[in-house]
């Protein structure tokens, strides 16, 4: 009997409603390399199974491995026994075919999950995940509201945002706490905006998010002036959740421009 190890944060979905749902969401072609990350008790992997000649799962719990060597059909799955969080996705990749990420994703580890996949997004046509609510809210929020920092920036800095779908606790064994919603992201062909230096972004983004409650002028103290912010017309009394992804790639690019 497999019981959800809290250590690895599982909840295995088993609502045939929501599996089929996320399938036929998912769309799977002919040609697509498909990679489930976490297929936990292969509720989802059986299901992919019945549509697709071959796919990818990464999994870490070695008691899940064997159970899934032991159920799922010979030569329908390639299982790789590694962290996600650690994993190189893009060796995955074959004869120039993008990838295509689904899993009902660990909640405790989503979000750091998801800044190693976007490190590696030039190997990933899409993204179809599970996550909590609360996440995918923020993820696809607007400037201005309480969810939208640093994780909507980054995340809409190199992907299209979807939210598809919520799902109930009830869905899963054990039930979660907290409400879970599926999202589609699309890593963009080319930034929605032109940053001249992406880890001097990252910088900024963190930096202007790292005390909600300050402003820009508290928060970029020691990376741009209250003065040249006003110069790029961004007020520095502003807080950094009302700042759009133009306005953190010009406060980003007048540094590098200034440090050059």
């Amino acid at each position: 009997m497999l019981h959800p190890k809290k250590r690895f944060g599982q909840h295995f979905l088993h609502d045939r409603n929501v599996i089929g749902r996320i399938v036929a969401t998912l769309a799977p072609r002919p040609g697509d390399h498909i990679v489930e990350i976490g297929p936990g008790k292969g509720a989802l992997t059986r299901e992919l199974a019945a549509h697709l000649p071959h796919f990818d799962a990464v999994e870490l719990d070695r008691d899940l491995l064997a159970h899934l060597h032991a159920t799922i059909p010979a030569g329908k799955l390639t299982l790789h026994g590694a962290d996600a969080l650690k994993y190189d996705f893009c060796q995955l990749m074959q004869q120039d075919r993008k990838l295509r990420l689904v899993g009902n994703l660990p909640y405790n580890i989503s979000t750091p999950l998801l800044f190693h996949l976007l490190d590696q997004a030039g190997c990933i046509q899409d993204m179809l995940f599970m996550l909590q609510k609360e996440v995918v809210q923020r993820l696809a929020a607007a400037p201005g509201g309480k969810d939208y920092g640093r994780l909507s920036v980054m995340i809409q800095y190199r992907c299209a945002v979807e939210k598809l779908f919520d799902v109930a606790p009830g869905s899963f064994t054990p039930p979660p706490k907290v409400d879970s919603s599926v999202v589609r992201l699309v890593p963009h062909a080319k930034p929605p905006v032109a940053v001249n230096d992406e880890a001097q972004f990252a910088k900024v983004v963190r930096a202007a998010f790292a005390s909600r409650r300050k402003t820009l002028r508290n928060n970029m103290k020691g990376l741009l002036s209250a003065e040249d912010m006003t110069a790029l017309g961004i007020d520095p009394t502003r807080r950094a959740e009302t700042l759009t992804l133009m306005e953190f790639a010009a406060l980003s690019n007048e540094i590098s421009l200034l440090s050059a």
